[in-house]
C-alpha cells in the first residue's frame, strides 16, 4: 500500500527515486559475517552516547544561566511591596530604561537557541552561540549607556554584568572545552579505525589486486608499506592519492566494525522474498542502513556486477542516469562521480556523488567499501545537490557448502542534503534497498539466460 505525501506525492515515487541515490553509491562495502575479526574493534560505551558528556554539561549550564537570571530577576520583583504591580509595571508598563524584564527574554533567547542547536540538532560549528553573544553583547552595552539602571538598586548592577558574564562562559565553555573535546574524541576513534586497518592487513590474506578490478588470485599478507612497495600494478604516490587510500581504508575498518556487531543490528522490515534490512547507530556517522539477502547465484556473478563494473550499473538500474571512474589510485582504489535520477515530480531532485571506494577479497567474501571524498575534477555544482555517504559499502559471501549460493549484504550510510525531511529519507531506505535487490536480481537472471542461450 503506498502512503501519500503532501502535494499529492506517492511514497512509491519517492521511494523508487532513492535506490539511485543509495545504488549509485556504490561506495559501499561490507566485511564478511563469517570471517572472524581479531581486529574487531570494540567502540567505547562513551563513544555510544548520542550527546557527549561535555556537551550535555554545556547544555546542563545554559539551563542554569537562564534559571538564574530568572531567579534574580524574581528576587527583585520582591523587593517591592507589591510583587504583581512590579510585574505588571515591569511587562505590561514596559520601558526599556527601567525594566529588567528584557534581560530575563534575552536569557530566554540564549537558552532556547543554544539548546535547539546544539542539543537537538547537536551542531558540531561556532554559528549559533555567536549570534546569541553577540545579541547578548550589542543589547546589554546599549542597555547599560542608554537606561538608567545602574541609579534604581543593587540589581541594576547584578543582572546586566551575569548576564554578560555567563553568555561569554558559555561562548568560552562551547569554544575551547566541547568542539574542541569532541574533535579530539573523533579523532583518537578513527586513529583506532585506521590501527585496526593497518593490523588487519597483518592477519587476514592480502587484499585482491585490481589494476583493471577483475579478480585476480589472492596472495599473503603484509604490512601496507610492504604492499605499497611490491609493484604489482598501480600504487599511490602523491599526498591526494596517499589520502585516497587512507579514506579507503578507513571505511573498510568501519563497515567490518559494523558487520561484526550484527547481534546489535535493529530489525527494521523484511519482505516477501526473505531480504531483511536492519539499521545500527554508528558514532560519528548517524543511522545506518543494513540489507541482507539471500540469492540463488554465484558469489562470483554478484561481485562482477555490483563491485567490479559500477560504472554499468545505468544498464540495469534505472534510477542511476550517471557513474563515472574518475581516478583509478591504485590496485584496490578508485573515486567515481555517480547520479542519481530525479524523481517524484521533482520532489527529489536529481544527486550527485564522490566517492572513494577500496575493493578487496577476504577469504571467502568479496567487498567494496567507500565513503565521500572530493575530487577536483567534479567539484559541487549548482545543477546537482552534493550528496554525502558515509562508511558503507557491499560484500558478497561465498556459501562454504554450496558455491551457487551467496549471500549479499549492503551498509548503507548516507546524507541526500537539500530540504528533504531526514525522517522522510530513513522511512523510504528500506524500500529503495529492496528496490535494489529487484534490479540486481533481474539482471543476473538476464546474465545467466544470456549464457544458456
Amino acid at each position: 500500500v503506498k502512503r501519500a505525501m503532501p502535494g499529492g506525492v506517492g511514497y512509491g515515487e519517492l521511494e523508487g527515486s532513492l535506490p539511485v541515490i543509495a545504488s549509485l553509491n556504490a561506495s559501499y562495502s561490507q566485511s564478511t559475517l563469517s570471517i572472524p575479526s581479531p581486529h574487531y574493534l570494540p567502540v567505547p560505551p562513551g563513544e555510544r552516547k548520542v550527546i557527549s558528556d561535555v556537551r550535555r554539561t554545556f547544555c546542563l549550564f545554559v539551563t542554569f544561566d537562564l534559571l538564574f537570571i530568572s531567579l534574580l530577576w524574581i528576587i527583585e520583583l520582591n523587593m517591592n511591596k507589591n510583587i504583581w504591580e512590579s510585574l505588571q509595571k515591569e511587562v505590561i508598563q514596559y520601558n526599556f530604561k527601567s525594566s529588567f524584564f528584557d534581560i530575563f527574554i534575552l536569557a530566554l533567547f540564549r537558552f532556547l537557541c543554544l539548546q535547539l542547536g546544539y542539543a537537538a540538532l547537536r551542531l558540531r560549528h561556532w554559528w549559533v552561540i555567536a549570534i546569541t553573544t553577540l545579541v547578548t553583547t550589542a543589547f546589554l552595552i546599549a542597555k547599560v549607556i542608554i537606561s538608567d539602571l545602574f541609579s534604581q538598586n543593587a540589581f541594576g548592577y547584578v543582572l546586566p554584568i551575569t548576564s554578560f558574564v555567563v553568555a561569554w562562559l558559555e561562548t568560552w565553555f562551547l569554544d575551547f572545552k566541547v568542539l574542541t573535546q569532541e574533535a579530539e574524541d573523533e579523532r583518537v576513534y578513527l586513529a583506532a579505525v585506521n590501527a585496526a586497518c593497518e593490523r588487519a592487513s597483518m592477519i587476514y590474506p592480502r587484499p585482491l589486486s585490481d589494476g583493471q578490478f577483475y579478480s585476480p588470485p589472492e596472495s599473503l599478507a603484509g604490512s601496507e608499506e610492504d604492499l605499497d612497495e611490491e609493484g604489482l600494478g598501480r600504487k599511490a604516490v602523491t599526498a591526494q592519492e596517499k589520502e585516497f587510500v587512507r579514506q579507503g581504508r578507513e571505511a573498510m575498518a568501519v563497515v567490518e566494525q559494523i558487520l561484526t556487531q550484527e547481534e546489535n543490528w535493529k530489525f527494521e522490515k523484511n519482505n516477501d522474498i526473505g531480504d531483511s534490512v536492519y539499521t545500527l547507530e554508528i558514532p560519528f556517522h548517524g543511522k545506518t542502513f543494513i540489507l541482507k539477502a539471500f540469492m540463488q547465484c554465484p558469489a562470483e556473478l554478484v561481485y562482477q556486477e555490483v563491485i567490479l563494473q559500477p560504472e554499468k550499473m545505468v544498464q540495469w538500474n534505472r534510477t542511476v542516469s550517471a557513474c563515472q571512474i574518475l581516478q583509478r589510485v591504485d590496485d584496490n582504489t578508485l573515486v567515481s562521480y555517480d547520479v542519481s535520477a530525479g524523481a517524484a515530480g521533482g520532489v527529489v531532485s536529481p544527486r550527485d556523488f564522490v566517492n572513494v571506494r577500496r575493493v578487496e577479497r577476504k577469504r571467502d567474501c568479496y567487498i567494496s567499501a567507500g565513503m565521500a571524498t572530493t575530487h577536483e575534477a567534479k567539484p559541487p555544482h549548482n545543477r546537482f545537490v552534493r550528496g554525502e555517504n558515509g562508511p558503507g559499502g557491499f560484500v558478497v559471501l561465498k556459501s562454504s557448502s554450496n558455491p551457487s549460493v551467496c549471500t549479499f549484504i549492503w551498509v548503507l550510510n548516507t546524507d541526500l542534503k537539500g530540504r528533504l525531511p531526514r525522517y522522510l529519507i530513513h522511512q523510504s531506505l528500506a524500500a529503495t534497498m529492496f528496490e535494489f535487490m529487484t534490479h540486481l536480481r533481474q539482471r543476473i537472471t538476464e546474465l545467466r539466460t544470456r549464457k544458456w542461450l
